[in-house]
């Protein structure tokens, strides 16, 4: 979501595999036509919870080489336990490690560190204004001054928040609940006023709510895993304009609920029995499903964990964490839904990440 995603808790995955040490891999993808602007690819891949084995995999496109840990590599230390999130502001890299309560603000380029910044199980993170905003399992966004790197502020939201997307000058975060359990999720997402950074409202939605995405037309794409026992995952549309309940379209959802948007596109998983999974296309202009698979060469995804995307070329990127417990791939896709390449990663592989020259 990605994320050492909650469902991790109801369902047991297999024993974690170690990945092999750092090194650099020939490889040769098809087709491979980046923009002269992208250096390359970021994978942030989660590993398994209490393992210690995050890692960062880079794919630089000029040289068609494969680093395994660009994190190890420049820092000769580890990131960690569930890296979850990653993302780059300016020449800055922000690494998010939960179990580590960590933090690691690296140079963009080379993911040499500049800073570690402890946070109580840190989850998500976007950018606005010279700000990080990050989720924490206390249930708070921390505001991040990205010139100091320091702490400037923590709003309370509700129980254990993930994801945040952000739209018409509002920040919008899922609020789970989803480590509450016995009890049941959460069913709320929070809005954040960012000129004045304070929670505003809470929008109800659709049940342990998780990943979220903005599109271009003020929309706000909240997908909820359920509650594994009478309710089912959903979607949910907000409207950014009125903060109001668009819409919830019906959609067969299972375990993995990553989501992406790109130009009039949203992207998502979909699956009738959590064993077969298909990419569908949601047309954000016209509000509809305009694809039940975005995938029309016949490629499968064993397990999509993460999708993400080049606006400059089309393409399409989802990361597949095959079983969790070995090393996972990212593949890529045009425009049309015609695998490019695939290049292996390590386990779970959580975030993919553009990084430009």
């Amino acid at each position: 979501m990605k994320q050492f995603k909650l469902h991790s808790f109801f369902i047991a995955l297999a024993s974690i595999a170690l990945l092999a040490s750092c090194h650099k891999d020939k490889v040769a993808p098809k087709n491979d036509t980046p923009t002269a602007q992208r250096a390359g690819i970021y994978v942030l891949n989660q590993g398994g919870a209490g393992h210690n084995n995050s890692t960062l995999t880079y794919y630089d496109y000029s040289s068609k080489t494969l680093v395994a840990d660009q994190f190890s590599a420049a820092n000769s230390s580890t990131l960690g336990d569930v890296g979850n999130d990653l993302g780059i502001y300016g020449s800055k890299m922000y690494i998010v490690v939960n179990n580590s309560n960590a933090i690691y603000v690296t140079q963009a380029k080379t993911a040499k560190q500049i800073k570690k910044i402890t946070l109580n199980q840190p989850r998500s993170i976007v950018f606005n204004k010279n700000y990080a905003f990050v989720t924490s399992y206390d249930g708070t966004v921390s505001v991040i001054d990205t010139t100091a790197l320091t702490i400037t502020k923590t709003i309370t939201v509700g129980a254990d928040p993930e994801q945040m997307a952000i739209s018409n000058g509002k920040l919008y975060v899922a609020n789970s609940g989803g480590l509450l359990y016995p009890n049941p999720p959460t069913n709320t997402v929070s809005v954040i006023d960012l000129n004045t950074l304070t929670e505003t409202k809470k929008i109800t939605v659709q049940v342990n709510p998780v990943t979220m995405a903005a599109d271009s037309y003020s929309n706000v794409y909240v997908m909820s895993l359920g509650d594994f026992v009478a309710t089912p995952a959903g979607m949910t549309v907000v409207d950014a304009t009125t903060d109001a309940v668009k819409s919830k379209p019906t959609v067969s959802l299972g375990y993995n609920v990553p989501v992406y948007a790109q130009g009039d596109y949203i992207y998502y998983v979909t699956t009738t029995d959590n064993k077969s999974y298909q990419i569908a296309v949601y047309n954000a202009k016209t509000q509809a499903v305009s694809s039940a698979n975005f995938i029309t060469d016949g490629t499968v995804i064993t397990t999509p964990y993460t999708i993400s995307g080049d606006p400059q070329t089309g393409e399409i990127f989802i990361g597949d964490a095959k079983d969790y417990s070995s090393n996972g791939s990212v593949v890529a896709f045009d425009k049309t839904g015609k695998k490019e390449y695939s290049i292996t990663v390590g386990i779970s592989p959580g975030k993919i990440v553009l990084v430009n020259k």
